[in-house]
């Protein structure tokens, strides 16, 4: 067969479109190459209040920080238990990649459901963890316990009190725990103790009102369903001119409340958004385990010194000079 100069061109074209299509054929059966995974996480609160709100605004924004791409499914079990159990289950059948109890109950309820799986699940704002049965391989977390001991001291030191009074939630193992605390620093100190059981937050008021008598001052602990609540433990104390201590000082702005002494919840959070990346990233949650603040900065200490003068109470100067916050003239004064 003789070549001519035009068949050889029109021979170089056929090939060229075929080639062309056959890398495009190619190109297109290429899969994408996949993007980050998206995690999907539960975070279920026992209530929604100050500290617990704090929390989890501090764990949503600790992973905004971080290159993980998640998304949140957030429920509230409104102070409930079998409410806390209904939401693991739905953690459960959603098959969420971390859950994430917010307060003991919640944590609890979380850690049975998933209990046999290999599920993280991520306590936050729990007292004890030991006590609460949180210790699994598939569990990690972030304690609040505070010095109930040298809180009270401070109570005691600032106003003399000679029988300190207490309101607990006797179904949560985190408000026994915090009583029994609470019971074993007065021993210590050598003053009265008075405590007064609750099962949920309306039995709040009728509480202190039975113990307000017997007792000079009132100590709060992080009792959730007792915190909740603040405002009517505030307004038998102010009725009956006690003096009132809270160990959590996120929902006392607008209160009576002479002093408060504790965690900022927003960097209980953070710390939890932390132990959350550990465990997306490959660490075992049980070998983390449970995470302890002991940085004094996380800690803060308020004084309503107009509170103070009313019942007749001096704040020393150089607690005020140490406080984060005091109270004075009715306006809020941040000092770090």
């Amino acid at each position: 067969m003789k070549f001519t100069l035009r068949t050889t061109v029109l021979l170089f074209v056929m090939i060229l479109t075929t080639v062309s299509f056959a890398f495009a054929a190619g190109a297109a059966e290429t899969p994408a190459a996949p993007g980050p995974k998206t995690y999907k996480i539960g975070i279920s609160k026992i209530i929604s209040h100050p500290a617990l709100d704090a929390a989890e605004k501090g764990i949503m924004d600790y992973l905004a920080t971080t290159d993980l791409k998640v998304t949140f499914d957030l429920q509230n079990a409104n102070g409930d238990i079998s409410t806390s159990s209904s939401i693991a289950q739905k953690f459960k059948s959603d098959k969420v990649d971390v859950v994430i109890g917010i307060a003991t109950p919640t944590a609890q309820a979380l850690a049975q459901v998933f209990s046999a799986s290999s599920t993280p699940v991520v306590f936050s704002a729990v007292t004890d963890s030991t006590e609460a049965g949180l210790v699994a391989a598939n569990i990690a977390g972030v304690s609040d316990k505070n010095p109930v001991e040298e809180q009270i001291k401070l109570l005691v030191d600032i106003t003399g009190a000679k029988t300190i009074g207490n309101i607990y939630a006797s179904g949560e193992a985190n408000g026994v725990v915090l009583m029994e605390m609470a019971k074993a620093a007065c021993e210590k100190l050598g003053v009265g103790f008075v405590s007064a059981a609750i099962s949920n937050s309306s039995e709040v008021k009728m509480a202190t009102q039975s113990i307000i008598d017997r007792v000079d001052a009132i100590y709060i602990a992080t009792d959730n369903a007792v915190i909740s609540a603040l405002a009517s433990v505030d307004d038998v104390t102010t009725k009956a001119g006690k003096p009132l201590m809270s160990a959590d000082p996120s929902g006392i702005e607008g209160l009576n409340i002479m002093m408060a002494w504790g965690f900022d919840y927003y960097s209980i959070g953070l710390e939890t958004g932390r132990v959350v990346e550990r465990v997306l990233k490959g660490e075992k949650a049980g070998t983390i385990g449970t995470v302890y603040i002991t940085d004094p900065s996380k800690f803060e200490l308020w004084f309503n010194l107009d509170t103070a003068k009313k019942l007749g109470y001096t704040v020393p100067q150089s607690l005020q000079d140490s406080a984060a916050v005091l109270i004075k003239d009715g306006k809020t004064i941040r000092q770090k």
